[in-house]
Formats: C-alpha cells, sequence, structure tokens
C-alpha cells in the first residue's frame, strides 16, 4: 500500500515474479488499504508509512484490530523516530527501507508469513535505540516495571526460554532446534505467550524482552 503509483508498481513487478506469491490488491491511501484488506483478506500487507489521509500507522493499527492474521510489514526510510514506536505498538511485523533489494523483500514477506519478524539489518540497531528508552521512560517512576514484572512471571518456564529466543531473533524452526522441540510446539508456545504479555507482533515480543532486560543487544 502506498501513494506512489510507480512504486506500487515495483513492488507488484517484484512480487509477482515469484511463483508462491500473488498481489491481490493495492491501494494508495489508508483507508483504501483497510477496505481492501476487509474484502480480500491477504496474508501479508506492504504498508507505506506516509500516505494521504489515514496514515500506514494508522491502517496498521485498524488491519491488526480487525483482522490478528494478516501481518503488516512497514516500509519505511531512515526516519524511524517518529514512526518507530506507534507501528510497534499497532502490530507492525516488522520494518524494511524502501531501497531494500529485491532478495531481501522476498525473504522479508516469506519471514513474516511464516509467523517470523523482520528488520532491516541497517536498522535493527536504530529501532532498539529509539524504542527501548521511550519504553525505559515510561516504566519510571509509574510502576510500568512492576507491570513488566507481574507479565513475566505470568509465563511458564518454556514459554520464558521461547521468548528468549525470539528475541535474539531466531525463527521457529531455529527455536525448536535450539529447545529441542516440534516447530508446532513452539508456535503453541508463542500463541499462549504473546497474549500473556499483552503484544500483538513478534516486534513487539522483542523490544518487550529487551526492556524486561531478559536479552541484552550486542553492541
Amino acid at each position: 500500500m502506498d501513494d506512489q503509483p510507480l512504486q506500487r508498481t515495483g513492488l507488484r513487478m517484484i512480487l509477482e515474479s515469484e511463483p508462491d506469491m500473488e498481489v491481490v490488491g493495492e491501494a494508495g491511501d489508508g483507508e483504501a488499504a483497510v477496505r481492501q484488506v476487509a474484502a480480500l483478506r491477504p496474508d501479508v500487507v506492504l504498508m507505506d508509512v506516509r500516505m494521504p489521509g489515514t496514515d500506514g500507522i494508522e491502517a496498521t493499527d485498524k488491519i491488526i484490530e480487525g483482522y490478528p492474521d494478516v501481518r503488516v510489514l512497514i516500509l519505511t526510510m531512515f526516519d524511524l523516530d517518529e514512526y518507530a514506536h506507534p507501528a510497534l505498538l499497532a502490530g507492525a511485523s516488522g520494518f524494511l527501507l524502501k531501497d531494500t533489494r529485491p532478495e531481501e523483500l522476498l525473504a522479508g514477506v516469506r519471514a513474516v508469513l511464516s509467523g517470523g519478524a523482520i528488520v532491516a539489518p541497517a536498522l535493527t540497531r536504530r529501532l532498539l535505540d529509539i524504542v527501548t528508552p521511550q519504553l525505559s521512560r515510561g516504566a519510571a517512576g509509574s510502576g510500568a516495571g512492576d507491570e513488566v514484572q507481574r507479565k513475566l512471571d505470568l509465563l511458564t518456564g518454556r514459554e520464558r526460554e521461547v521468548l528468549v529466543e525470539l528475541a535474539n531473533g531466531r525463527s521457529n524452526a531455529e527455536i525448536g532446534e535450539r529447545l529441542h522441540m516440534a516447530e508446532a510446539t513452539v508456535k503453541t508456545h508463542i500463541s499462549k505467550l504473546m497474549p500473556k504479555l499483552s503484544l500483538r507482533s513478534r516486534v513487539q515480543a522483542v523490544i518487550f524482552a529487551y526492556d524486561a532486560k531478559i536479552v541484552t543487544p550486542g553492541r
């Protein structure tokens, strides 16, 4: 979903070059994107942030609220400061740069389709630098730190292990291999831990894990 027809045409050409992908619709603004999702029920939505009228963040919020099985992949530039936290709260499954190479775009679509989270490597460190202080400021003096711990206490030991592996960027298959469990069991644990933590996407789970300090970013 992008307000620039040329950009949409380019994305369509890349996606439809793959035999396992089909573009079922496109839209030039956020409100139209929400209507398209309601009518077409796609598996993945590529969402531009800056669009006329309803922007990509508000559209993402509406889509995830109404159709939680739909994955939204945000297309952005480097100016993440204004959009990172709202996009995460809206439930976006990841962020890719608009100048991402075609093979990386296709890999990102497949990653979120399989239940994963994707953040362009150039954005990962910057995203954490932006969002983690915001979350930490919210915790300061507000009792939010206690709330984070209360939510962690709701997790079983196995769910907590899965959360750590998820926060380290591992796929369901990789988590299963590391923790010696079936991939379907990993999916079950994730589907249970997400509502316990009041999370809407794997990207949110990564940020939660860093904020809770059960994993720490490498420098």
